[in-house]
Formats: C-alpha cells, structure tokens, sequence
C-alpha cells in the first residue's frame, strides 16, 4: 500500500502550517508554492492566543517569535477625541495560558519556511509551481494541475490535496465555479510602518477613529538602542463602493501625502497620526476585501483552508490565526480517520459552519463595532463613555466577540490540546 501524501496548493501561513503538522503526525506532505522565492512581504499581523497555543504545539518558542514580533500587552478603542471606548489587557497579562502576538507578516512567514525546510527537507516546499486545478480518480486519488513558473504543465498525483491558495483559490474556483465575485464593501486601507517610541503600555494595539474614518495603530518589533519600535499602522476610510477597488489597484504603493490630510484631526497629546504618517518610508494602498461564505470546504479527497476557504476583513485579526487552526484541525481529524476524505469532512464539520459566521461578524465591522455604536450615539466624540455606552454593555459586545472567534479565555484555557504530545495517524505509523 503507497504511503499517503498530502499535496498543499499554497505555501502561505496556513499552508505551511499545515505541512509542519503533518510532519508532526507522520504524514508525508509537499506544497507547491506559485512564488519563485520567499519573501519577507506584507506588514503587520495579530495571532491570537488560539493560534499562539497551536505554534507552540508544533515546537515553535516564544523565543522564535520574539525574533518576528513582541507578545500584546493590550487592546483599546478610542473615540474620535482621544478618549478611550474600551481596553482590556490581552495575552498572558489577560490571564490566557498564552501569549499573543503582534508581528511582521513576512518575517513570521519566514521562520514557518524555514522551519518546513529544516523538519521536512528542502524538497518539501516546490517554488515555482502554482496549481491551477485537479481531477479526482475512481481509485479516491486526486492530482493536482500545476504550472512551472517557466510555463511547463505538471502533473502531481497524491491522498488528498489541500487548496490553501489564498482569496483568489483556483482550487476554490473549481470547486465553486459560479461563485460571486470578490466581496468590497467600500473601505480602502493604506498600510505601513514607522520607526517611533511606542504608545501607551508599549505594547499596544489600538483602533482609533469610526467606522468610516478609523486608525489602527501597534507595534511589531522589540524597542531598539534608542527605545524605537516599528509600529505598524492602517489608515482606513470607507467610500461609495460603486467607486470600484479595481480602478484603485491592488497593494500598491503610494505616496504618503495622497491620503494623510484625510487623518490631519487625529492629533492628541499621546499621539501624533499625521506626524507618524509623516514619518513612514512608504505606503501600500488595497481594497478591504472578503469573499462570502460557502456551504462546504470539501469535495471528496479535496479540502480549502485558510483565506481560500474563508477569506475575510482583518477587523478581527483572526486571518492569520484561523489558517493556523485550520491546519491544526485537519491533522487532528486525520488521526482520528486517517489520510482520508472522511477526515476531510470532520474537519469541514467542526469549522466551516462557525467560521463562515465569523466572515460574515467581520464583515460587520468585528470587534470594531462599538466605534460604530460611539458615532451612532454621540458621533464619536464624548467626556464619558460610561454615558455612551455602559460597561457591562462593552464587555458583553467583546465576549460575544472572542467567543465567536474562538478565543474565549475560559474556553481556550480549559480546552484539551487539539493534538496531544506525540499522536501519529494510525495509517502512517
């Protein structure tokens, strides 16, 4: 009998992710990655304590992630006057079992490549190799269609065949070929960095602003000789969406003057927005997008996860987080039903339901939602939000919120590990 293998459409977060998983649980796995080279791209990303947990499962340290980024010591929300709506301290000092993580997207991806490399070979991650699509065989095999990057069409053919290739998913495509278009709501984004002392405890993430004119605002580095830190920062405005994301480009970099008169009022005695716009090297423009959600992650010996399955807006900082337990879910069913499509299907059971519920929560603003109920009542600006919004109102809304995403303190603290020390899939022992 063939050894199972998994082959990965993606070499992302999340499908990287999942091949160190599979690794763990003696699975053989490949990931045909479409870049020719890996990058350290993209700026700043938040992973929950949900997500630290399972990294932390597969090996990794917080001395590995400290390299990437530095653990979050809090979360706030602020009115359009400088006043706070709501903080609470996160990670270890909110009393979860783990940290969270604010860091360098590309550097981070980075670590996961490397580590890939080192635990499975160099062979196991293929550049160069974008697959454009699959055929299942009677025998329950499926192949993937590949292209090189010099325009040669390969063929792969293995167990089960995983599409973690991102919001534009061919694999997802196939599956779905009448599906609705990229999801735009109307909010553009730029993004970017600054080199500057750090706000409030240091280790920050604030959002700033309403819905429709907000800042997100922490920092994804150590503080240097100088007590700098890179603070990663979002300026985010929403427009008439028949305005059209696709006239405006796609991450592409602008210059800094283009937008920031847009956030010249945000000026307050514990920060200076236009000063810290000011300040960046560059900024990258790109729509706020998400696709809508879909019935099933799964076709037989096919499966999506990550953004391909679920892509959404970044209002919750769960993009990230989730792909990672994505990854961690399908290894947990494959001990339990081997390299199979019924392994598949446990874990389209357990996720797909909740998290299609989770795209559609950030897609109404997330956790960002009580900036919109600030400006629903007061337009933003107020002395005391007691007033506004009572207490016991706001603490409410962010329960609701981490329950639904999955990062409820008390659950996650009390919830067994989603694959115990030293599990195996039977077929592969």
């Amino acid at each position: 009998m063939d050894e199972p293998h998994v082959l990965i459409a993606g070499g992302g977060i999340g499908g990287l992710a999942l091949a160190l998983t599979l690794h763990q649980i003696g699975v053989k796995a490949t990931v045909f990655e479409a870049s020719r080279e890996m990058r350290p791209l993209g700026v700043g990303i938040n992973l929950q304590p949900n997500a630290v947990r399972e990294l932390l499962d597969l090996g990794l340290t917080t001395d590995d992630l400290d390299k990437v980024g530095l653990p979050a010591r809090e979360w706030a929300l602020v009115g359009l006057n400088g006043n706070d709506i709501y903080a609470e301290p996160r990670g270890l000092e909110a009393g979860y079992a783990w940290p969270q993580y604010a860091m360098h997207r590309g550097r981070f991806h980075l670590l996961l490549f490397e580590t890939v490399l080192g635990r499975l070979g160099a062979d196991a991650v293929q550049l160069g190799r974008r697959v454009t699509g699959f055929e299942q065989h009677s025998d329950g095999r499926v192949t993937a269609l590949i292209e090189s990057a010099e325009g040669k069409s390969l063929r792969e053919t293995g167990t089960l065949l995983i599409g973690a290739d991102g919001i534009h998913s061919a694999i997802r495509a196939q599956m779905y070929p009448d599906q609705p278009p990229i999801h735009w709501g109307g909010a553009l984004m730029w993004r970017g960095t600054t080199q500057m002392r750090p706000i409030r405890t240091g280790s920050s993430f604030v959002g700033l602003g309403t819905h429709r004119h907000r800042m997100v605002i922490y920092p994804i580095s150590h503080p240097d000789s100088k007590g700098r830190v890179t603070v990663n920062w979002i300026a985010e405005q929403t427009m008439d969406p028949s305005h059209g994301w696709e006239k405006s480009g796609w991450f592409r970099p602008v210059k800094i003057e283009s937008f920031a008169h847009e956030f010249e009022a945000f000026r307050y005695d514990w920060l200076d927005v236009p000063a810290m716009l000011g300040a960046a090297d560059i900024a990258y423009e790109n729509p706020m997008i998400d696709r809508d959600p879909i019935p099933t992650w799964v076709d037989g010996p096919v499966a999506l996860m990550g953004d391909a399955a679920h892509a959404m807006y970044p209002t919750g900082s769960n993009g990230a987080s989730q792909a990672i337990v994505d990854a961690r879910v399908l290894g947990k069913s494959m001990i339990t039903h081997g390299v199979t499509p019924a392994a598949l299907a446990a874990y389209d059971d357990e996720l797909c339901g909740p998290v299609s519920q989770l795209i559609l929560r950030n897609r109404g603003a997330g956790p960002f939602g009580l900036l919109d109920l600030v400006d629903e009542r007061c337009g933003g600006e107020f002395d005391d939000i007691d007033a506004v919004i009572p207490p016991e109102e706001r603490a409410e809304f962010m329960v609701g919120y981490k329950r639904a995403a999955g990062f409820a303190i008390e659950h996650l603290n009390a919830a067994p590990p989603t694959i115990a020390i030293g599990a195996k899939v039977a077929t592969a022992s």
